[in-house]
């Protein structure tokens, strides 16, 4: 391209030589030499930015090396912003009659400087008129009394920054007033710099040190590009201030004090500013999908589909059979056995199975070997992750959240959030944009109902970022804090607002604290690294907790204590070395939908009074337990997915009363669920616990416990026994549950299925452990085990398939009540020596073993049972000795006469029967649904729960 014979490079070397009025003007001339001034960005107008004395860097303090994405939009912002003061004469003279025919007054220039028309900056002023633009040379200018501005003047120091210095105290009592290029220091009589009461300031490339800036509404003042140390700038009852592209450091106390409301009058200037910042951009991140996180949790929907099991007994009734057949597929030999461990314990001797369950059957059995078909429909809890089950983890694959799990941009909760774009997009009081706060004690101080927005600053190496108390409300936007001695942002005394988009690490208390009433929004932060806690709630704090990345921190994630009560949901929580979440101290809160992963100690661990609802949250992959609920923990456990944890599942110690319902609990390295009287070989408060943070204000004591608030919530019921009901626990490493208790405890309508040991298991039970209406099958060991001195009611319960005993006790006072014990490879019950059990009214059966064995003496009633006959005639009763003390009374015993009979479990159906069983607040909860499919599956017995119209028993 060619423009009047010339090349292009040509043309843009000969126009980076002209001013600013001439590129102007050349940009007039046509469309093609306005495409050609614009062109220039990278040349001319970066020179003209750079070399302007009346500002700096456009990114300048805190990324002075990036580049803005256009230098000469840059530099129009500047200058547009730069001429705000001077709005007010051109509301003047329109407001003047006749303005039309009155002559336009020239600015006058004033200097002064040794050498020049005046001395000092005070005789100056004093023959100033309207606007006039005032001089300062090189030098430096003390003042020896206060200088009252009244009327609306320009100051600006010629050179560089820094040649020019002023030792004064100026009080402005004029509309509008602009000060440039000058170096403030306070006077020898106030410290007391800069001071306007209802007019309009505006500084722009000053330095100040040392001293104090004072601002009153209704006056308003627009800061930029200026240096603050060891200055303090107090706004008090603004209605707007701007503070952009500015430097704090070295404050003694606060660098910007925010008090009280913003005044309802307001002066001139508040609409010009209202207009300079409504045309800026808003500063939201980018779209940053969790770039931190790399789960893959790969979802299976086998465990939440129906199970149908063709069970397959070995072995001829009928005469006529032959008694030397080869083994089928499947089939057992006399090295497969069941074998009797030294506690009288089968184990049956079958090969691994992911499932725990049997090993496949042949499609082509003899038509004269025996079937037992059980048909299962699950019904239970809508796991997180899409409503499906999680599959066996696989060691060292990368892990890809699902979808419905990755976090929302800031963006994407804003458009769901329509309260919390309303506060984003707000603007009252203060606003502090692109600011650097570093190396002095506070940041900004917002108090007695004031107003503060923040937009992209950088708050480091301070004792703390920002306070908010009395009523005061902040926004913060896309702020760095870091390295505070303290708490990075502090709100107390019913401070709020919106916390969103930040970027808080390396504090060495809590990078957000919430006391007294406060309930602010935090959303879509990143709070990480921290010395301390993430987020501390107290003191009746609130707030709500949302969709933030909250990983790596010393202690737990978010700590609630001493009745605080937020809103903690969608957050990812990961990586931290003590626990996700701690909940102590009559801590409350309502705790949803959550991924807490990765953590050293327990994924949220409850103690002394903590009252938490936990619900629909993915608590997976820890190094410890999943949830613990430590002593006097109480709370609702509802809905969640317990998932890959080292240890256990739920650990509960039995001081605590906890309602543990509706979870699915799968794969995790130790027990399921576990109830102690105490933990073993560990302290109070793992991880951190037991030394708490500092949670007074500037060291000194504080009692939280008084005056605080005292409300009736209603998603917590009194519960005054421990109850776990209707959780799927599966597939875990050891028991699927497992009970060493001294307080009375109640275990209700779950599904125990396919763990790595029993199923259940009680070695201690002083008070009544109540075990009624579950489905406790294909477990690599016996269903339920009760050890000796334990008080056990077992009643309603469904125990099916597993490898060893259907149940095996040595209990002193052990009741089996109306249970179906069928198809287990050991005994269904085994009764060891110095038991007292009561066996009334089951159904039992064994493939290979006794429907009932006797081991030594017992004291044991058997009345009213039914024992269906197993694999050979000798399969129904065994006792070993002669015992007078193990009464049998109208027991039926169902053995096989011919083919063609047949037995249903029919009045009642098969057990468990859920419907009259389930609590009415668990059953209609959202977070539940039921899945019906028809399914046959052979190699493999699947787990859930079972509705009394679904399962039935057929035995041919």
């Amino acid at each position: 391209m060619e423009m009047g014979g010339l090349p292009l490079e040509l043309w843009r070397m000969i126009l980076a030589y002209l001013h600013l009025p001439d590129l102007g003007r050349c940009s007039l001339v046509c469309r093609a030499w306005y495409e050609l001034i614009l062109s220039l960005d990278s040349t001319r107008w970066r020179q003209l930015c750079l070399g302007c004395t009346e500002c700096r860097h456009p990114n300048w303090p805190n990324q002075p090396d990036v580049e803005p994405e256009s230098w000469r939009e840059a530099f129009k912002q500047h200058y547009l912003a730069s001429k705000t003061w001077t709005k007010n004469a051109l509301d003047l003279e329109s407001s003047i009659c006749f303005s039309l025919f009155r002559r336009k007054r020239e600015r006058r220039t004033l200097s002064v400087g040794p050498g020049h028309e005046f001395d000092s900056l005070g005789s100056a002023l004093a023959m100033a008129s309207l606007y006039d633009r005032i001089v300062l040379f090189p030098g430096v200018y003390e003042e020896q009394g206060e200088i009252i501005l009244k009327v609306p003047v320009e100051i600006v120091g010629q050179g560089k920054l820094g040649e020019v210095v002023l030792l004064a105290s100026i009080d402005q009592h004029c509309s509008t007033t602009r000060v440039c290029n000058l170096v403030f220091m306070p006077a020898w009589f106030s410290p007391i710099m800069y001071k306007t009461t209802s007019g309009h300031i505006q500084l722009d490339n000053c330095n100040f040190e040392n001293g104090h800036i004072q601002v009153h509404g209704p006056g308003t003042c627009q800061v930029k590009f200026c240096t603050f140390k060891n200055t303090h700038v107090f706004l008090h009852n603004v209605p707007l201030c701007m503070l952009e592209n500015c430097e704090f450091v070295g404050s003694e106390n606060n660098s910007v004090t925010v008090e009280g409301h913003p005044s309802a009058d307001k002066n001139w200037a508040y609409k010009y500013l209202l207009g300079l910042i409504k045309a800026s951009p808003i500063l939201l991140p980018a779209e940053n999908r969790d770039f931190l996180m790399s789960l893959d949790l790969e979802s299976r929907d086998q465990a939440w589909s129906p199970r149908t099991c063709d069970i397959v007994i070995e072995g001829s009734q009928s005469p006529t059979s032959p008694a030397s057949s080869s083994p089928k597929p499947g089939s057992k030999t006399g090295s497969q056995e069941a074998e009797v461990g030294s506690d009288g314990e089968r184990v049956a001797q079958t090969p691994e199975s992911s499932d725990g369950g049997l090993s496949p059957s042949g499609e082509d059995e003899d038509d004269e070997q025996l079937t037992y078909r059980l048909s299962y429909q699950v019904q239970g809890p809508r796991p997180v992750l899409g409503g499906s089950f999680l599959g066996p983890p696989l060691p060292g694959a990368s892990i890809q959240l699902p979808s419905c799990l990755v976090l929302n941009s800031l963006h994407q909760e804003l458009q769901k959030d329509k309260e919390a774009m309303a506060l984003a997009s707000s603007v009252q009081g203060c606003l502090i944009r692109k600011c650097l706060f570093r190396d002095g004690k506070g940041g900004v101080f917002v108090c007695s109902y004031g107003r503060a927005k923040m937009e992209g600053n950088i708050f480091r190496n301070l004792t703390y970022a920002v306070r908010c108390i009395h009523n005061s409300k902040i926004v913060m936007l896309r702020n760095d804090i870091y390295r505070c001695r303290a708490s990075g942002i502090f709100l107390r005394l019913e401070g709020g607002g919106l916390i969103a988009g930040n970027n808080i690490y390396h504090n060495a208390e809590a990078g957000v604290d919430i006391r007294k009433k406060s309930n602010p929004l935090i959303l879509c932060n990143q709070i990480h690294h921290g010395l301390r806690s993430g987020i501390v709630v107290l003191g009746n704090g609130k707030g709500v907790i949302r969709n933030n990345q909250i990983f790596s921190n010393k202690e737990a994630g978010i700590y609630i204590l001493y009745h605080g009560n937020p809103i903690v949901s969608g957050n990812h929580i990961f990586k931290g070395r003590a626990a996700g979440i701690a909940v102590n101290e009559n801590g409350k809160g309502l705790i949803t939908e959550n991924v807490i992963r990765e953590n050293q100690w327990g994924g949220v661990d409850i103690r002394r009074g903590g009252i938490p609802v936990l619900r629909s949250n993915l608590i997976c992959f820890g190094y410890s337990d999943g949830v613990v609920v430590g002593d006097e923990g109480k709370g609702l456990i509802e809905g969640n997915t317990i998932y890959a944890n080292k240890g256990c599942g739920v650990w509960m110690m039995s001081s605590s009363l906890p309602h543990v319902t509706s979870n699915h609990v799968s794969y995790n390295g130790l027990y399921g669920v576990a109830v102690f009287s105490q933990k073993d070989g560990s302290g109070e408060f793992p991880g951190g616990h037991g030394a708490q943070e500092n949670f007074s204000e500037d060291g000194d004591a504080i009692l939280w416990e008084t005056d605080l608030e005292k409300e009736d919530d209603p998603l917590r019921r009194p519960v005054t026994i421990a109850l776990v009901e209707s959780n799927s626990i599966n597939h875990n490493g050891a028991s699927g549950l497992f009970v060493q208790s001294s307080e009375a405890l109640q275990v209700i309508t779950n599904v125990i299925h396919a763990n790595g040991d029993r199923g259940i298991t009680i070695v201690q039970s002083s008070q009544l452990t109540r075990v009624a209406n579950n489905s406790i099958s294909c477990n690599r060991q016996s269903g339920v085990k009760v050890e000796a001195q334990c008080k056990v009611e077992l009643r309603g319960n469904g125990i099916y398939d597993n490898r060893g005993h259907g149940i095996i006790t040595k209990g002193d006072s052990t009741a089996v009540v109306e249970n179906d014990i069928i198809g287990n490879r050991g005994s269904g019950l085994q009764l060891l020596p110095r038991s007292d059990t009561k066996v009334l009214k089951n159904r039992i059966h064994s493939f290979r073993a006794y429907g009932i064995a006797v081991r030594g003496r017992v004291k044991a009633l058997v009345q009213e049972n039914i024992i269906f006959q197993g694999k050979t005639n000798k399969t129904i009763f065994q006792q070993v000795t002669n015992n007078r003390e193990c009464i049998m009374q109208n027991n039926k015993f169902l053995v096989f006469k011919k083919k063609s009979d047949t037995w249903r479990l029919v009045n009642p159906p098969a057990r468990p029967h859920l419907e009259n069983s389930l609590r009415g607040s668990s059953a209609a909860h959202s977070g539940q649904k039921v899945t019906a499919m028809a399914t046959r599956i052979t190699a493999r017995v699947e787990g859930g729960y079972h509705s009394n119209r679904s399962i039935f028993c057929t035995i041919l």
